[in-house]
């Protein structure tokens, strides 16, 4: 037995933007929660903007690749290739990441499935 209920477009709307405020509210709250850096706008919007990662992390702590390679103890030249669009292996970026005090994810560029298709 099925049951319907009618609300009108304003109540509808009404709930949209609760469930809408509710998701934003969860992500902050899982984002408040990791053990990540806050990074500021100009940071995050270079990400949204599609540049290198590493590069990102890397001028915004303030360090030269030659810098960060003696930090990390990755080479100088794999930092140049990573930065240039190369992968490199996890313990590579996990150096990486631990040198610049950040997250694993925050140096690592993911490939989103409709660009590892074309």
């Amino acid at each position: 037995m099925s049951e319907t209920i009618e609300i009108t477009r304003a109540e509808y709307d009404q709930l949209v933007e609760a469930r809408d405020l509710l998701e934003d509210l969860r992500a902050l709250d899982e984002a408040d929660s990791r053990d990540g850096v806050a990074m500021p706008a100009e940071v995050v919007d270079r990400y949204i903007a599609g540049e290198n990662p590493l590069r990102i992390v890397r001028e915004w702590r303030g360090l030269s690749q030659s810098a960060l390679a003696r930090q990390s103890g990755v080479n100088r030249v794999q930092i140049v290739q990573i930065e240039g669009g190369g992968n490199a292996s996890v313990t590579t970026f996990a150096k990486l990441a631990n040198a610049l005090d950040v997250q694993i994810d925050d140096v690592v560029e993911i490939i989103r499935d409709d660009e590892a298709t074309q």
